[in-house]
């Protein structure tokens, strides 16, 4: 069977991804104890003997565990924010575009997007393809997260209120030097030349996410109105089972749009929301900062490769 051995496997990425391969019976989980995996020598035994490595390390770690690896045939996966926009890496952003999924399927190395650039990009690269807006469009994001985004160390100081640290607070905006590591990678798969406006928050729920893109009709390249947006977007992500596209009719009879909806899920949302009268619009993300956004997207890269090598 296939060998597959998650670098980072005691993260909260990593601890994802390994319960729910450990319920496969359809590949080998190479996996190290927490003294074990104190052994660099060991953890470079287990990268080099895995078909596909699965890094979940920070951008340092995961930039030196590629250089052990230079010349071996083990294929990789970083979930870090190192390669994503690096030569040589296949975005693992698989409804990015027409051909993507394809790319995916015989890479050797694959970039997992990060949680907010997924729902990012997927808003603005279909009106960017589609030649409706320029690629010096004034961009405007705003999201909020569920806090384990931040991984253990902002879990704990959001869930145990005795920690020293603790954030009491039901919600946070942060980046506000406007400078956040996952700009690039949003500008590059969204064909962006201008730095958008980024303002990520956090909320005090667990597991869950939403994007928000909200744009003006009348900057457009060419006349447009929701309903043409709408056929936009269905013709973009027309391929694919994982992105749903919210009707006209569902966007006017929903009272809301929250977070979590597709908290525990791997797929995507999207809502095309706003007045044709007063030409304004916003473009809504919603899915699982853990499940697209992480570990189910590294999953579905996974799955992909892994039907290259059943070929």
């Amino acid at each position: 069977m296939v060998k597959i051995f998650v670098d980072g496997e005691y993260g909260t990425t990593g601890l994802q991804i390994c319960s729910r391969l450990a319920k496969r019976n359809d590949i080998e989980l190479l996996s190290l104890s927490k003294t074990e995996y104190r052994n660099t020598d060991l953890r470079i035994d287990f990268l080099r003997a895995a078909d596909i490595a699965i890094l979940c390390l920070p951008d340092n770690a995961a930039r030196e565990v590629i250089q052990y690896l230079e010349g071996y045939a083990t294929r990789i996966i970083d979930s870090s924010t190192a390669n994503r926009t690096a030569q040589g890496w296949i975005y693992g952003f698989a409804e990015l575009t027409k051909g993507q999924r394809k790319q995916i399927i015989s890479a050797q190395r694959v970039s997992n997007p990060g949680c907010y650039p997924t729902g990012a990009i997927s808003l603005i690269r279909p009106l960017r393809e589609a030649g409706l807006l320029a690629d010096d469009y004034p961009i405007t994001i705003n999201a909020v997260s569920g806090y384990t985004g931040g991984g253990h160390k902002l879990t704990t100081r959001m869930e145990d209120a005795s920690h020293p640290d603790a954030i009491h607070a039901s919600y946070f905006l942060y980046n506000l030097t406007m400078r956040h590591k996952h700009i690039p990678e949003i500008m590059v798969y969204s064909q962006l030349s201008k730095v958008p406006v980024f303002t990520p928050g956090v909320g005090r729920f667990p597991q869950g996410m939403i994007i928000c893109v909200p744009l003006h009709l009348r900057l457009m390249e060419r006349k447009a109105d929701i309903s043409a947006i709408h056929d936009i977007f269905r013709t973009h992500y027309d391929d694919q089972n994982v992105i749903d596209i919210a009707s006209e009719e569902d966007v006017l009879s929903t009272e809301w749009i929250h977070a979590e909806e597709l908290s525990q899920t791997d797929q995507m949302k999207l809502y095309i929301t706003g007045s044709d009268k007063d030409q304004i619009i916003n473009l809504v993300a919603v899915l699982d900062n853990l499940g697209k956004g992480a570990a189910g997207a590294a999953i579905q890269n996974l799955d992909l490769m892994l039907g290259s090598l059943k070929i």
